[in-house]
C-alpha cells in the first residue's frame, strides 16, 4: 500500500462523514445477525403483541421519564448559569428525543436543545455544558445501579458481563491514566471537564437531586420493558426482571444502532438466554420496547412542529425570548 493511499485511509476514517455512516452501518449489521439467529418471529411477535393498555402505560412512564430528565437538566443548567424554566426544558427535551431517534448520530436533539436554551446573543457554550453534564450524569447513575443490582442479583451473569465491565473499566482508566501521563494538553482537557462537572454538580443537594431524577428515568425504563416482556408472554421474578432490563438498557447505550435499534436487540436476545428464557423472547421483548419507545416520543414530533410553525413567522421569533426575559427578571 502506498503511502498516498494510507494518507487516504487515514483521511477518510477521521471524516465526520465516515463517523456519521459508521454507526448504522454497524447498527443494521448487527440487527441483521440478530436475524440471521433468530428469525423475523421474534421481530413480529413484538410488533403484534401491542395494545392499547400497554401504549397508553408506556406513554406516562415516557412522560414522567421526560419531566424527571428535564427536570435534571433544568436543576445543571440553573447551576452553569443558563436560567431554564422546567415547563420549557420538558418541550426541548420531548422534541430533543424526538430528533435523536429520527436523525442519524443520536445527538442532533440534543444539539438542538444546547442552542436553543442559551439565551440570545450570549455564548452558547454553558448551555452546551449543562446537556453534556446532564447526559453524562444519567449515564453514570444508571451504570451504577446497573453494577449494584448486576452485584446483588445477577448471578446469571456473573461468568460473562461483571469480567467483561471490569476490564472495560480497567482499559477506560489505564487510557485516561496513560494520556494524562503522555499529553499535556488532555491533561488541561480533562481538568477543564472535571471543573465544568463540579460546577454543575457542585453542592451535595443538586447532587443528590440529580441523582434522583436519574433513578426515576431508568426506573421508567425498566417499567417499560417490562410492560413489553409481559406483553410477549414472558414472564419472570421482578428481581430477574430488573436485571435483565438493565443490562438490555446498558446494550441500548451503546452509539452505534439505528433509532436505538442493533445493539439493544442483540443484548436481549442473549440476556434472556443467559438467564435460561430463550433469545427469541428477549429479542421480542426488545422489539415492543422499541416500538413503544417510538410511540413514547410522538409528543416531540409536535413539539418539533410547532417550533417549525413558530420559526416561519419571523414577527414570533423574538417574541418568546422577551417573554421568557420577563418572567425570569
Amino acid at each position: 500500500m502506498t503511502h498516498r493511499s494510507r494518507a487516504l485511509i487515514r483521511q477518510v476514517l477521521r471524516s465526520a462523514g465516515f463517523r456519521r455512516a459508521i454507526r448504522p452501518v454497524l447498527g443494521a449489521g448487527v440487527l441483521i445477525s440478530v436475524i440471521g439467529q433468530v428469525g423475523t418471529g421474534p421481530f413480529l411477535q413484538g410488533i403484534v403483541s401491542l395494545d392499547g393498555p400497554t401504549i397508553g402505560a408506556a406513554l406516562l412512564l415516557s412522560a414522567v421519564a421526560t419531566v424527571a430528565a428535564s427536570w435534571r437538566w433544568q436543576l445543571i443548567a440553573t447551576r452553569l448559569g443558563v436560567p431554564l424554566r422546567l415547563s420549557t426544558a420538558v418541550g426541548m427535551y420531548y422534541q430533543s428525543q424526538f430528533l435523536n431517534t429520527i436523525l442519524p448520530g443520536g445527538i442532533v436533539g440534543d444539539i438542538r436543545r444546547a442552542v436553543d436554551s442559551g439565551p440570545r446573543g450570549t455564548s452558547v457554550r454553558p448551555a452546551a455544558r449543562a446537556v453534556a453534564v446532564e447526559r453524562l450524569s444519567g449515564q453514570v447513575v444508571q451504570l451504577g445501579l446497573a453494577l449494584i443490582v448486576l452485584a446483588c442479583f445477577g448471578t446469571e451473569f456473573e461468568g460473562y458481563l461483571l469480567p467483561a465491565l471490569g476490564i472495560g473499566f480497567g482499559v477506560v482508566v489505564a487510557g485516561l491514566a496513560a494520556t494524562i501521563a503522555l499529553s499535556t494538553r488532555a491533561h488541561a482537557v480533562l481538568l477543564s471537564e472535571a471543573r465544568e462537572l463540579r460546577a454543575g454538580l457542585g453542592s451535595l443537594r443538586t447532587s443528590l437531586q440529580v441523582a434522583i431524577a436519574s433513578v426515576i428515568v431508568v426506573g421508567c425504563h425498566v417499567a417499560t420493558l417490562t410492560l413489553a416482556t409481559t406483553a410477549v408472554g414472558a414472564r419472570m421474578p421482578g428481581l430477574r426482571m430488573l436485571t435483565l432490563a438493565l443490562v438490555i438498557l446498558l446494550g441500548a447505550s451503546i452509539p452505534l444502532n439505528i433509532g436505538g435499534w442493533g445493539p439493544r436487540e442483540g443484548i436481549a436476545g442473549w440476556a434472556f438466554a443467559v438467564a435460561g428464557s430463550g433469545a427469541p423472547a428477549g429479542v421480542a421483548a426488545s422489539t415492543l420496547f422499541g416500538v413503544l419507545t417510538m410511540l413514547s416520543i410522538a409528543p416531540g414530533a409536535l413539539v418539533a412542529a410547532a417550533v417549525a410553525v413558530r420559526l416561519r413567522r419571523p414577527e414570533s421569533i423574538l417574541v418568546p425570548h422577551a417573554l421568557d426575559q420577563e418572567e425570569t427578571s
